[in-house]
């Protein structure tokens, strides 16, 4: 008579795990910087830091984050090898902000059953972005939680750990008058806001649209599905090139709560920012869940990016060169605003005018 393993009876299956960990060996590889020391297998993660001999003084830079409910998409999609573009995005993009070079990264997955390739393919995605952003991919986890998730359920999270010269350091001490606010121009929603899209238009409660993922759409060319799956776009290569290459002072990462309060974060106090919309068109989507959801542009403003995923504050001697810098990496960037004071309205962050079409 046979009997069943206690572990695997209760829901848990080691064999799966141990397969997905083969599966996603040859990723990770691809995720590889010199200064990552053995692989796969140990019980922490080994990065040689020698390598910030070359600092005067370093200072190390930290952030953590996840997707949000962007992951019920691929899942409902069955489509999984994407979403690591977006959990890599939301954490380094986060550290270059200041200055700091993405050293390396760790995950975590959560699910209710290991299905092995399900599981490469997530990882998949985080070693390929990771390898874009410059940083190693050095350790994560995979924990099988049945009972507490379905089984085709799963959640990601992750955390990067960089370094910044202490005299190279960006914030809002460096931020002046008549600093151009340079926008960059988001590949889409990114991972935030994605509870209330999904409310507005895949919920079919309270007048709202109740689409199907494979409905087609002319004003987005295609599919609502295709989408709301838009890989979170990258920025940390190019950040990093502009504080190094440019007089860039400050920069911001747009993602929960929007534009205005993510640049109020690094304004310094007694100075204002104003944006002018009338600089760029945000890509369809956004106007889409505007009108289908009637959502005030307030409201949308203070949940979606509305396509500018990064803001730089750049002197403004450096514009030129900046913008130049950013499209040689593939990013779509102008001059969106600028920096001045306002007795009244310090510290603040004010857009005025209307998008293109709005």
């Amino acid at each position: 008579m046979t009997t069943e393993n206690a572990y695997a009876a209760a829901g848990v299956d080691i064999e799966a795990a141990d397969k997905a960990i083969e599966l996603m060996k040859a990723w990770v590889e691809k995720a590889r910087r010199p200064e990552m020391v053995g692989g796969l297998g140990g019980f922490a993660g080994l990065f040689d830091a020698s390598a910030l001999t070359k600092y005067r003084r370093p200072l190390l830079a930290t952030s953590t984050d996840g997707v949000g409910t962007k992951v019920a998409i691929a899942q409902r999609m069955d489509v999984h090898d994407t979403i690591g573009f977006d959990l890599v995005g939301m954490v380094v993009d986060d550290l270059v902000v200041c200055g700091a070079e993405p050293l390396f990264m760790t995950d975590y997955i959560a699910t209710g059953r290991v299905v092995p390739e399900r599981i490469a393919a997530i990882v998949k995605g985080i070693a390929e972005a990771c390898a874009e952003a410059g940083c190693a991919l050095i350790g994560g986890e995979t924990a099988e939680h049945p009972g507490l998730l379905a089984p085709d359920e799963y959640d990601v999270a992750g955390a990067t750990t960089g370094v910044v010269e202490a005299d190279d350091l960006l914030g809002p001490g460096r931020v002046r008058p008549g600093d151009a606010v340079i926008a960059m121009k988001a590949s889409g929603l990114h991972s935030n806001g994605y509870s209330l899209v999904r409310h507005v238009l895949l919920n079919g409660t309270d007048g709202r649209a109740g689409w199907e993922l494979d409905r087609h759409v002319d004003e987005l060319g295609r599919t609502v599905g295709e989408e709301l799956l838009e890989p979170t776009r990258i920025y940390a290569k190019a950040c990093l090139a502009l504080a190094a290459q440019t007089e860039v002072h400050a920069m911001s990462h747009v993602t929960g709560g929007g534009l205005a309060a993510n640049l109020q974060r690094v304004m310094p106090v007694e100075l204002r920012a104003t944006i002018e919309r009338g600089t760029w068109t945000p890509q369809p989507i956004f106007d889409l869940v505007r009108q289908v959801g009637s959502i005030s542009q307030p409201d949308l403003e203070a949940t979606l990016n509305c396509g500018v995923g990064m803001v730089a504050l750049s002197a403004p001697e450096s514009v030129d060169a900046a913008l130049s810098l950013l499209e040689g990496f593939g990013i779509t960037a102008w001059v969106a605003g600028e920096v001045d004071v306002d007795p009244e309205q310090v510290g603040t962050v004010r857009l005025t005018g209307q998008h293109p079409g709005w």
